[in-house]
């Protein structure tokens, strides 16, 4: 399996130095436990974090410089066709920097695969050129589904811990350096328009209706409680999960 993992150009949230995001470091963590051929693939101007993502798993990075100002998704789409990786991963989002999260969209678009939001785990599957994804969902459940590669993987932060940094792999690790030919943006599809403050939506309160899930209930016997408990878990499908 040959899997790449996209690098952003993220920022600490509290100094606002070049860093890895944690969503990619996870990424990078899932795909070490798959296995295969594994690169890193970042699109901007080259930082310390490109080379701390040689620190916690990876061995090679593919560095594809260009202006910071830069869209980073045609110069991606065309490495990724070109290359023919089975799998990409991917963060929810960047981290201090332009945060859209709409990158792996795009480029699912314009390789024409399928995406798959917030993996919590990754594993192959029963049968060859397939994985199993956990889908991370609302109220602590989960979703196990079969995809078949190639596919595009975005990361979900309940996804396990990334590897502890290793500086001595980072230094070891190779960081590759390649030349991008421009893409002129598309003015024509831009449209400017002032800001305009929007009305306040007001949540509405004090509604009674017959469910129970809406009821206050006070200091309850604890029978009567854990019935309570038990039926919210129902209706929302996290007991039976």
């Amino acid at each position: 399996m040959k899997t790449a993992v996209l690098l952003s150009t993220s920022r600490h949230p509290v100094s606002g130095r070049p860093a890895l995001a944690r969503l990619e470091s996870q990424a990078i963590g899932l795909a070490t436990r798959l296995g295969g051929e594994i690169v890193g693939i970042h699109a901007g101007e080259r930082t310390d974090a490109t080379r701390e993502a040689l620190g916690v798993g990876l061995t090679s990075v593919e560095c594809l410089e260009m202006p910071a100002d830069a869209d980073p998704v045609p110069a991606l789409i065309e490495r990724l066709q070109a290359e023919k990786f089975d799998l990409v991963l991917a963060g929810r989002r960047g981290q201090g920097g332009l945060d859209t999260g709409l990158v792996p969209y795009l480029i699912a678009k314009a390789l024409d695969r399928p995406i798959i939001a917030d993996a919590a785990a990754i594993e192959a599957g029963s049968e060859a050129g397939t994985i199993r994804v956990d889908q991370a969902l609302k109220k602590g459940a989960r979703r196990r589904i079969t995809v078949r590669l190639p596919a595009i993987v975005t990361v979900h932060s309940l996804a396990p811990a990334p590897a502890v940094f290793a500086y001595g792999a980072s230094r070891r690790g190779e960081i590759r350096s390649l030349a991008v030919a421009e893409h002129a943006q598309d003015a024509a599809t831009w449209a400017e328009r002032p800001y305009r403050n929007r009305p306040r939506l007001m949540r509405t309160a004090g509604v009674a209706t017959g469910d129970a899930s809406e009821k206050l209930h006070v200091q309850p016997d604890p029978q009567e409680a854990a019935k309570l408990i038990l039926d919210y878990l129902e209706r929302n499908g996290i007991r039976s999960f």
